[in-house]
């Protein structure tokens, strides 16, 4: 007979495809990062002037013109499709060729993309095309880097809700680009009670903590129920009462192999908590089913890209 456990495992392996996010949104995005560059937009005091100023000055600013898209650095891309959103809001003769396509591994000097269309435009739009390409390829990269250490494991990375403000769907986008696999993407999609509730609540132990996971499940019977622990003796309540998924909080990956033999398939174990690099293998040996950390996002460094223009022009 399937337990609960094996039951869930292959839902919460899921990624967001970019076909799943808002185009309105991207747009919005694009936007605001448009209005930052060329009206200023923050400022309480508009600038007298407005546009690409620099850009303006050129004399064949009209003709068209070509530039590469290049990797300075090994990275795993993300962000390609973008692209086409941002020079939209340039210039609508902008045209895209050759490009990579996201989640791609490639090798410092690889041609990710070639960009035609009227020069000024594409100078005006070099900066936030790049600042999204840097940005998401960079989580993606320092995803990558987290699952290539699980890779002989059967623990797999989970991201968090430690995002950039307005940037999450993106953000886990490259997550799942760089090989890890999304936690919920906000308030709405899971029941989480997490130490703070618990506390709130006055349901930190025994049956008092069993009624409200019981409670949770009454009142959201469409959700999974998840529970964060940082004591192991809130695990058997939690179990008897019919939790989904335990969020093993900084626990030592010694407690974690513990938690687990005592959890056995009776719920999703998922660990969380000052989970690094180097830590990583210690934890996936402990056998926990996720572990999730935030540092592929908040640690990430973003990666070289270049736009070079085509010389001769």
């Amino acid at each position: 007979m399937t337990s609960r456990r094996e039951e869930l495992l292959p839902h919460l392996r899921k990624r967001l495809s970019f076909g799943e996010i808002d185009r309105a949104c991207l747009r919005e995005l694009v936007t605001l990062a448009r209005r930052e560059d060329l009206e200023g937009y923050g400022l309480r005091e508009k600038p007298a002037s407005r546009g690409d100023v620099s850009s303006r000055l050129l004399r064949r600013g009209r003709e068209t013109a070509s530039a590469r898209l290049v990797a300075r650095e090994n990275l795993v891309l993300c962000g390609m499709p973008l692209l086409p959103l941002v020079l939209e809001a340039y210039s609508p003769g902008t045209t895209i060729s050759g490009f990579r396509q996201d989640g791609e591994e490639c090798a410092a000097g690889t041609l990710l993309g070639e960009i035609s269309g009227p020069g000024a435009e594409l100078l005006a739009a070099e900066r936030v095309a790049l600042n999204f390409l840097q940005r998401l390829s960079g989580i993606a990269t320092r995803t990558a880097a987290f699952v290539h250490r699980l890779a002989e494991t059967e623990t797999h990375l989970l991201d968090t809700r430690k995002t950039t403000p307005g940037f999450r769907v993106l953000e886990k986008y490259a997550t799942g680009c760089g090989g890890g696999y999304n936690h919920r993407i906000g308030l709405f999609d899971r029941v989480m009670l997490k130490d703070n509730h618990l506390a709130a609540e006055g349901s930190t132990r025994g049956e008092a903590l069993a009624a409200f996971v019981r409670r949770a499940r009454c009142e959201a019977p469409e959700l999974l129920i998840e529970l964060e622990v940082d004591d192991p003796d809130q695990i058997p309540p939690a179990l008897d009462a019919g939790v989904d998924i335990l969020l093993l909080d900084n626990f030592s990956p010694e407690e974690v192999a513990s938690a687990v033999r005592q959890i056995g398939n009776r719920a999703v174990i998922e660990s969380s908590g000052g989970i690094d690099l180097d830590n990583l293998p210690a934890y996936a040996c402990a056998g926990a089913d996720f572990l999730s950390t935030g540092a592929t996002v908040h640690q990430a460094r973003w990666s070289d890209i270049g736009l070079d223009w085509k010389s001769g022009q």
